[in-house]
């Protein structure tokens, strides 16, 4: 895909998303829209995945460690052929497919989560074993900012860079808020970029918001030889809904009535 289809394919993840959660009366809609232009530039010109490779033992393996966040997941593997659309229809309903977290057994999805500071260790594993068998396939693994509050999380940092896992990507979705704050109140992280490098990971920062930006920074991965690589997005948590922009109630909170519609009528006005 071009930008301008990347572009096209984030705001098609927005309005399912929205559309979903709604329906269900679920939540985590603001989690779900700062990861938005994220997974659309993986899925859309950096991963080496098609549902026509999705058994393919060569392929690359994404990990959402933020598996709270899941209907905007369904959204680009439905988007992007590896099931129906019509699927979405039923999210997070009594006897759906889509549960409300990311689910193994759906077409595309190599792991469950939702469980914090799972992901990242799931993906260093991945990672080891595709060196062991002398394969170049990648592992992404998607992270939030708050599970990095997580000792887990900081035990695998330090596996793969033990193990030299130049194979693994983790990208941080830094949108600042989690569960009941913000992560300055809560546990703060920084200095973040210079933590990971610490524990001798190669880290860049970069828009996570700007899809030119990422494409350019996926491009240049592995950033270091033996290094597993960190991108940390800075993000906007809601992005893309003005009143959902940077606010704690849209990490739990569902768009219902008149919220839901004027959510709907922006994402529909061209940009």
């Amino acid at each position: 895909m071009d930008r301008f289809e990347i572009q096209q394919l984030a705001q098609k993840i927005r309005i399912h998303a929205t559309r979903m959660i709604s329906a269900a009366k679920s939540s985590h809609l603001g989690s779900n829209f700062s990861m938005t232009e994220i997974i659309a530039v993986l899925y859309g010109a950096v991963m080496n995945v098609s549902p026509e490779s999705v058994e393919s033992p060569d392929r690359d393996r994404f990990v959402l460690s933020k598996g709270h966040a899941a209907a905007g997941y369904y959204a680009v593997l439905a988007e992007c052929g590896f099931f129906p659309v019509e699927w979405l229809d039923s999210f997070y309903t009594d006897g759906a497919k889509l549960a409300g977290h990311a689910t193994r057994g759906i077409p595309g999805i190599e792991v469950s989560s939702g469980a914090l500071g799972h992901g990242l260790p799931i993906a260093a594993g991945m990672a080891l074993a595709a060196k062991r068998d002398d394969k170049s396939y990648k592992i992404y693994a998607l992270l939030s900012d708050g599970e990095c509050d997580e000792g887990s999380t900081w035990e695998a940092v330090m596996f793969a860079a033990q193990h030299k896992l130049d194979n693994l990507i983790a990208v941080i979705d830094y949108n600042k808020i989690q569960a009941l704050g913000y992560t300055d109140d809560i546990i703060s992280l920084e200095p973040f970029a210079a933590k990971l490098k610490a524990f001798n990971w190669a880290c860049c920062e970069a828009d996570g918001h700007n899809i030119n930006e990422l494409l350019e920074t996926f491009g240049r991965i592995p950033f270091e030889k033996d290094k597993p690589s960190c991108v940390i997005a800075h993000t906007v948590k809601g992005k893309g809904v003005s009143f959902m922009e940077d606010q704690l109630l849209w990490h739990y909170h569902s768009p219902q009535g008149d919220e839901f519609e004027n959510a709907m009528k922006e994402l529909r006005t061209p940009t």
